[in-house]
């Protein structure tokens, strides 16, 4: 991990769903004490509709983010890479911990399909928190 703070990238294809909501969980757990990235390898236009709404529930507001590109430079700058149905797109380099969470795709779907795979994104990130800041709550 870096010196200073760990930082943490979630990847998945569009930007518009899995990573959004892992993204603002950490975020919101775990406030200025980890740097959180977020990106997809084809990134869609906007986040999809019933992820907000889905997380809106939690309490969390993402309804300002917007999908961003992969970068080389965004895995670079960050220690954990957690994947997210991504494929072969997200580049790899010695020093970094890569994750790969097997997690179903809420694109296309309701807010209904969307609750089960956001508290399963919750209950990852907590325990990814628990990894990062070892002692924290």
């Amino acid at each position: 991990m870096s010196e200073t703070k760990p930082s943490v990238l979630f990847v998945c294809v569009h930007n518009a769903g899995r990573s959004q909501m892992a993204a603002a969980f950490l975020r919101h757990l775990a406030g200025d004490r980890v740097e959180v990235r977020s990106a997809g390898s084809a990134p869609a236009g906007t986040v999809n509709p019933a992820v907000v709404e889905a997380m809106h529930e939690a309490g969390i507001d993402i309804s300002a983010q917007k999908p961003k590109v992969l970068t080389t430079g965004a895995v670079q700058a960050s220690d954990v890479v957690i994947t997210m149905g991504c494929g072969d797109a997200c580049p790899v380099f010695p020093g970094k911990q890569y994750l790969d969470w097997k997690l179903e795709d809420p694109a296309g779907q309701g807010v209904a399909a969307v609750r089960p795979i956001r508290d399963a994104i919750e209950e990852r990130i907590r325990g990814l928190l628990a990894e990062l800041l070892p002692g924290s709550r």
